[in-house]
């Protein structure tokens, strides 16, 4: 199979809001009145990203959510994406599966596949994402305020006991394997929540290299600072549930584990009733883990609300 083959069968799909779609040179795409552009990129590395074992359909969806996770941090709506693939080889299963993934994830959002680029080699997936927001209504990391509430959405540190499992470090029961892989294969970008919260949140960021390091791209780009309130935290892994995992393994995986593709924002505490109801109609459950500070640092605060030791790094490409 040929790569313009490999391009009609897996990649050419009717296009639906794109002008032209694939198959010329460029997609032509309108955008919508009275919305702004969002755009994001993000690429995955075999090795770096994910495991040569993935399931295919596992990594076509979380390509493609990792992208929608970056919208979602914006309050921006989905709307088409690009792709390019590097691939060892041509293999028709393996395609089949990652478009599954890919394709499922990207109709339940009305995400567009409208273009990229194939080629031979190492397996890389990149992937750039468009999509809108109502014109002046994107949510940036430079709104935050002094005196904001803090939250996060869903479940943090799972993914980063999966991967401390496949590296070998810990052993854990099936059932709690099974279902923190799950967290790390499947990831859920809050879409809907970040759209419940324009006009709601300050500011926003989503957690992908954790979230003491994606909470300190906001605090910097706000030049404030924050208080996270530990007790708070620690019934933010979903594992927690059904395993009584070791307090400092817990709170490196949920300060600094990676890989969620949560949100973290911070809204005033008038707007808590606010904040409540857009979790509500998103269906996203949301925790308050704090508050936005004048000076321009971190601090971790104990039961006692007593400043402790931050030994938390979250996750850097080159370090």
């Amino acid at each position: 199979m040929g790569e313009f083959d490999l391009i009609e069968r897996f990649f050419k799909r009717p296009p639906r809001q794109a002008d032209i779609g694939i198959g010329d040179d460029c997609a032509i795409w309108t955008p919508r009145p009275g919305h702004q552009l969002a755009f994001s990129a993000d690429m995955l590395v075999e090795g770096r990203h994910f495991l040569s074992t993935v399931d295919p359909s596992r990594l076509g969806h979380k390509a493609l959510a990792v992208n929608l996770s970056d919208l979602a941090a914006c309050g921006a709506s989905p709307r088409a994406f690009l792709l390019s693939l590097s691939l060892p080889r041509a293999d028709e299963n393996w395609l089949a599966g990652f478009c599954q993934g890919l394709y499922q994830l990207a109709d339940a959002h009305g995400c567009e596949l409208i273009g990229g680029d194939t080629t031979q080699g190492p397996l890389n997936i990149a992937i750039t994402v468009m999509g809108d927001v109502p014109q002046g209504q994107s949510i940036l990391r430079s709104g935050a305020q002094i005196g904001d509430d803090l939250y996060v959405s869903g479940h943090l540190g799972d993914a980063r006991l999966a991967l401390e499992a496949f590296r070998g470090a810990i052993s854990l029961p099936q059932a709690v394997f099974d279902a923190a892989r799950l967290r790390m294969e499947l990831p859920t970008p809050r879409v809907a929540l970040g759209q419940a919260l324009r006009g709601i949140a300050h500011a926003m960021a989503d957690i992908s290299d954790g979230l003491l390091g994606d909470l300190g791209h906001i605090l910097k780009a706000s030049r404030v600072g924050a208080e996270i309130e530990l007790p708070s935290t620690q019934t933010l892994m979903h594992t927690t549930d059904i395993w009584g995992c070791p307090a400092d393994l817990s709170m490196t995986c949920i300060l600094s584990g990676g890989d969620d593709y949560e949100l973290v924002f911070c809204a005033p505490p008038s707007a808590s009733d606010q904040v409540i109801a857009a979790a509500q109609a998103s269906g996203t459950h949301v925790t308050r883990i704090g508050r936005i500070t004048e000076s321009q640092s971190l601090v971790l605060l104990n039961e006692l609300g007593q400043s402790v030791r931050n030994p938390f790094r979250s996750f850097d490409h080159f370090a």
